[in-house]
């Protein structure tokens, strides 16, 4: 589980439902049944005409993402398993490296080193891992533009909202209590669009770009790696080459993990 997604949307709703008690609203004011309508099915419904369908398709899976930690690899992981492989080829052999593909399981660093192994020209090699890494930019861009555009169509929809109930409103001013409850009620839609755009849709939206930002850049790691590798360099060279990728904090904990590492064997 993502914690800091649920807390996020826990926080969220108990900002604004406090937020409204303490501003003496009552929150049973919510129980709007046609502000709902308006706001989640008109958002959905302006997503759908913007989106195609193959790519609608995925919203469920992005969702998983967005609450559902992903089990993929860090750079300090990455490193260590790139100067490992390069280890091995470089006192078996690339071709040696062929019997151990099996054993590696992300299939981009996979399908990278059996190019390498095949002993694909490295123009080649390089030109296939980037187009495949492009791919799955554009990929994950169309699905955080799903969010961010729901953000962007939610808060306009509130207004929307807010103008059919007082369409509705007007049609009371004869009673003055009646008039009161529907322009209370008519503003709940505007609370709701704005609600989702700000707290939901956007948040969301950005999520799925930090989290498609740290995947490429694992990506282009384990590209200039294989790279490497294909060149002959060794593992040491590599390896200060793949460290550039680390931040200061990632390049300490680096440091000292290789540090309990020789402690161990001590």
């Amino acid at each position: 589980m993502e914690m800091a997604s649920v807390v996020g949307l826990i926080l969220g709703l108990v900002a604004v439902g406090l937020g409204m008690v303490l501003k003496g609203a009552s929150l049973g004011a919510l129980n709007n049944p046609a502000a709902f309508l308006i706001i989640f099915v008109g958002t959905i419904a302006s997503v759908s005409i913007a989106f195609p369908t193959e790519e609608l398709k995925r919203v469920p899976k992005l969702f998983k993402l967005v609450f559902v930690k992903s089990k993929t690899l860090s750079k300090i992981e990455v490193i260590k398993t790139l100067i490992e492989i390069s280890t091995f080829t470089r006192r078996e052999g690339l071709l040696a490296l062929d019997e151990r593909l099996e054993d590696i399981e992300d299939d981009f660093l996979k399908r990278g080193l059996q190019l390498i192994v095949d002993g694909t020209d490295l123009d080649m090699v390089k030109a296939v891992l980037e187009e495949e890494i492009n791919a799955t930019e554009a990929r994950h861009n169309s699905g955080s533009l799903i969010f961010s555009q729901a953000g962007a169509y939610a808060p306009t929809l509130g207004v929307l909202g807010a103008v059919v109930g007082l369409i509705a409103a007007l049609g009371n001013l004869n009673d003055i209590e009646k008039l009161g409850h529907s322009i209370a009620a008519a503003f709940v839609a505007t609370l709701l669009g704005i609600f989702t755009g700000y707290v939901l849709w956007n948040p969301m939206a950005n999520k799925l770009k930090r989290i498609s930002k740290r995947e490429i850049e694992l990506k282009e790691m384990m590209m200039e790696g294989i790279l490497s590798m294909g060149q002959g360099l060794s593992p040491t060279i590599i390896e200060q080459y793949l460290i550039s990728f680390l931040s200061l904090g990632e390049l300490d904990k680096y440091y000292a993990s290789k540090e309990g590492a020789k402690d161990g064997q001590e």
